[in-house]
This record gives C-alpha cells, sequence and structure tokens, in this order.
C-alpha cells in the first residue's frame, strides 16, 4: 500500500495518457461497454481520442496474463497500422466485389492468417494441425506488419498445407503456393471451422487513423474510406460465419468517431447492433477516477468510493473564478470545466498537479496549485485538438489564432466569418467554405452554441445528438481560454 505522502509521486509517476505506456492490467477500468467486447458480442469499438479505445484493446491483448488462471485458453494478437504503408492494402483488391467492398476478402484472409497463428500456439489444438500451420504461420512476434502481409500475400506463401476437399484431413497436403491469397481465403476459414476450439482468439485492429491525413484529392479520400468499410464488413462476414462460435473467434475495430461518420454504406445501420460508442458523462468519470485513484494506493486493495479517494488527493477546497475571485467552485468541477469529459483529459490534469505537489513537498493538492495549471492544460488541450482536427482543417492553428484576435469567449457567426474572410483574403487560411470551418470546430467541441438570452451553453462532446446552429452564437470552450489568449 502507498502511503498517503507518496500517493502524488505515485500518481506523477505511473499515470500516462498512452495506454501501452501504462500498467494497464493495474489501472484498467472495466465499464459495461468494455464487458460486451469481450464477451465477443460486439466488435466495433468507437470514440474520440482520448476516450478509452487504447486501454481497452490494451487490456485485451494482455488478457492472457490478467487471467492467470484462464489465460492458457486466450489468445490475442494486436495489428496495429501505425505508419503502415496503406498502398500495399490498396493494390490487393478483390475484383469480383464493387466498391467500397473490394477488400472484404483480403481483410478475412489477414484476420484468419492471424487466427491460425494462434492456433500454433495452442496446445489443445490436434498436434498434426498445428505442425502444419507452423510452417505457414511461425509464433514469431509481429514485429512489422507490413512485412507480414506482404509475405502472406505473395505468390509463393505456403509450400504445404491441408488438403482441400471434402473433409479436411491432416494427412492430405497438397500444394498451396499455386493458390492466389484469395483462394487460400477459403481454405484457411475450412481449417479453422474444422479444428478451432472453444478456447478465445481475439484479433483487434488498432491505429487505422494512422494514414488518416490530408488526402491529395477526393479519390484518395475514398480509397481509404473504402478500405476501411471493407473491414467492417470483412469482421461481420467472419461474425455470421462463425455465428455458433461468436465467444471464441472475436475480430474486433476500434476506430475514431469521426472517420466512422464518414462511412456512408447502405448496411451502416444494421451495424448498431455490434458496436459500442465510448461517451462518458460525470458520474462514469467519477468511478473511473475512484478506481484509478484506489489503485495507485493499493493495486490490490478495495475501489474507495469516490469522495473518499478524491479526498485523499486533493484539499477539501474550492477554487475562486470571475472578476475578482468572487465566485467559487469545487476542484472537481472546476477541472471538468476545462475537460471534454475524456479520462485522458482527467488523468493529464491530475498528473501535473500531483508532480507539481509531490515535487513541492505538498501531500495534498491545493485549490491553488490546480488553477495555477489551467494555462498548461490548456496548452495540452489546444495540442490535443490541433492533432486531431489536422486531417479535416489543415489551417487548424491558424484558424484557432482567429479565434485569438477576436478575443472573445462569446461572440457572433457573423464576427467570426468577416475575420476568417480576411484571412482567407491574406491567403493566411486556404478553405473558403467558412461553414464547413465553423461544422468541424463544432464537432471537435472547439467551439458550442450559446442561446441568447440564456446562461447554458451546448457543446457536442457533453451532447454528441448536437447539431451546430448557425442562428446562435459561438461560446469558445474553457479548456481552450488561456492557450487562445481569451480575457
Amino acid at each position: 500500500m502507498v502511503a498517503t505522502n507518496n500517493l502524488l509521486k505515485e500518481i506523477a509517476d505511473t499515470w500516462k495518457l498512452e495506454a501501452k505506456q501504462e500498467n494497464n492490467i493495474r489501472y484498467f477500468f472495466h465499464i459495461d461497454e468494455s464487458k460486451k467486447v469481450l464477451s465477443g458480442e460486439r466488435f466495433y469499438v468507437i470514440g474520440r481520442k482520448g476516450s478509452g479505445k487504447s486501454a481497452i484493446s490494451e487490456y485485451i491483448l494482455n488478457l492472457p496474463k490478467v487471467d492467470i488462471e484462464k489465460g492458457y485458453n486466450i489468445f490475442t494478437e494486436k495489428l496495429s497500422f501505425k505508419n503502415f504503408p496503406f498502398n500495399e492494402l490498396y493494390s490487393l483488391g478483390n475484383d469480383k466485389y464493387t466498391q467500397p467492398n473490394q477488400y472484404i476478402t483480403i481483410w478475412k484472409y489477414i484476420i484468419y492468417s492471424c487466427i491460425c497463428r494462434l492456433v500454433v500456439k495452442n496446445e489443445s489444438i490436434d498436434s498434426e494441425v498445428r505442425k502444419v500451420l507452423e510452417k505457414l504461420y511461425p509464433p514469431d512476434p509481429v514485429k512489422s506488419l507490413s512485412r507480414l502481409i506482404d509475405k502472406w500475400t505473395t505468390k509463393e506463401f505456403g509450400a504445404q498445407i491441408l488438403g482441400t476437399g471434402g473433409n479436411i484431413k491432416v494427412d492430405q497436403i497438397s500444394s498451396f503456393q499455386d493458390l492466389s491469397w484469395i483462394e487460400k481465403t477459403n481454405i484457411l476459414e475450412d481449417i479453422i471451422e474444422q479444428y478451432i476450439d472453444t478456447s478465445k482468439y481475439y484479433v483487434v485492429f488498432d491505429e487505422l487513423d494512422e494514414d488518416y491525413r490530408v488526402f491529395e484529392n477526393p479519390k484518395e479520400q475514398q480509397q481509404y474510406i473504402n478500405l476501411i468499410t471493407s473491414l467492417f464488413k470483412a469482421v461481420q462476414d467472419v461474425k455470421s460465419i462463425f455465428r455458433d462460435k461468436k465467444e471464441v473467434i472475436c475480430p474486433i475495430v476500434f476506430l475514431r468517431d469521426d472517420i466512422y461518420n464518414l462511412i456512408k454504406d447502405t448496411d451502416k445501420n444494421k451495424w448498431g447492433d455490434f458496436k459500442i460508442s465510448l461517451e462518458w458523462d460525470e458520474d462514469k468519470i467519477k468511478r473511473m477516477l475512484a478506481f484509478r485513484i484506489s489503485k495507485a494506493i493499493d493495486p490490490n486493495g478495495d475501489v474507495l468510493p469516490f469522495d473518499v479517494a478524491w479526498a485523499k488527493v486533493f484539499k477539501r477546497e474550492e477554487v475562486s473564478m470571475g472578476d475578482g475571485g468572487n465566485k467559487r467552485m469545487n476542484i472537481f468541477d472546476y477541472i471538468t470545466l476545462s475537460t471534454q469529459l475524456r479520462p485522458r483529459d482527467y488523468i493529464k490534469y491530475i498528473q501535473v498537479c500531483s508532480e507539481r505537489t509531490s515535487s513541492e513537498g505538498g501531500a495534498r493538492i491545493t485549490a491553488k496549485t490546480v488553477k495555477s495549471l489551467d494555462k498548461a492544460f490548456s496548452n495540452y488541450l489546444r495540442d490535443e485538438i490541433v492533432d486531431e482536427v489536422h486531417a479535416l482543417l489543415p489551417d487548424i492553428i491558424n484558424i484557432l489564432s482567429i479565434i485569438s484576435q477576436i478575443r472573445k469567449w462569446n461572440f457572433s457567426i457573423q464576427e467570426f466569418k468577416d475575420t476568417y474572410n480576411s484571412y482567407y483574403k491574406n491567403k493566411t487560411v486556404t478553405n473558403g467554405n467558412v461553414d464547413y470551418v465553423l461544422q468541424m470546430m463544432f464537432d471537435f467541441s472547439v467551439i458550442g452554441n450559446r442561446p441568447k438570452n440564456r446562461f447554458v451553453s451546448f457543446f457536442k462532446y457533453s451532447n454528441p445528438e448536437a447539431r451546430f446552429n448557425f442562428q446562435e452564437n459561438i461560446v469558445i470552450h474553457r479548456g481552450l481560454f488561456k492557450a487562445l489568449q481569451i480575457l
């Protein structure tokens, strides 16, 4: 158990923004949505950056270590498309399908190949089957997904494999190298159908947004969207083929919600039955923070109630606000005002506060410290938004400069348009469609709406169904005030 005076140092040192860099086994907070993914009931995970997609992905990858008793029965493979040359996949379309379905077969082939790689590790599977599959899929770590897929799709891949006719038998060995990867897909499907056991096989597709950037032309963007659409359909197809093994064969796709929203397909409405959207409210955030603080205190201890856990990290003080500091607000609500209700935002704010207080020898974070680090957090949030929005708005840094020039948190749409158009005229920004710019900033909660004679603002992060109202005033997100020098 961590002593009280060392708790802040523990948080400062062990809480990380990136799930890969954190002790996921210790800090993973189960939500109802993640349980549905683990059971195989849901297999599309959609959410904003910082909403917890990578945390679930990393937890799945670590499942064999998490459940010691059942770990021998769980096999996981994570396919990261970070720095992946997507052009290799674009060249592997199946001409039997029309757009956007032309990549379904290559995705199925990748899924089946991954499962066969995992089968090799499973000592419960027939040894002769594993021996044959091991020739094709040596149980080495996936160091380069690009080279792996390149190898799997070459004509020479697979000198020998199980026979293809009738009932597959181990002693029926035939040539595999003369077949196309499309034909090999059907063979692998038959092998999995006949020899798979009741173990769990998770194949995780993550970091698919790495190729989502500023496309040179609409055709290039559509090619990327077609590839993602085909993946969703391939996963649904695999789950349908193995519907009696839905808890056994578990391919899972993690994708940012803004990219998911770009998919236009007649089948998309049906995906709702298999999709989870990672959305957070204050109650869920409090439960997540109570869990993390409790695990920072004692990895094996009970989870404390939120108020108890929070009081071990923060002093029971209020933050002064407004002109002259006349208004006062409790620390949690003050931090919440600066966030977009994402776990990552709270982790960042509490982490930097813990680091500052710990370095100064304090035992608990004060309201003064929280307020003094408001600007640092504001700069973090600005950088996060720039990184997230840049693919859709390449001019995002200059667009934020427009807001800094206006220097108000609440102003009319016409005032923004006038300033924006002057930037466009001077070629400081390149997108002449100011309505599109406003819509994108609303979608990423840089701005919200403020109805006349109302003291409430509407932001997308707190209401995913919200629509931007071009007749109402613009309000800037509170967390960006300091970074954008808003008075």
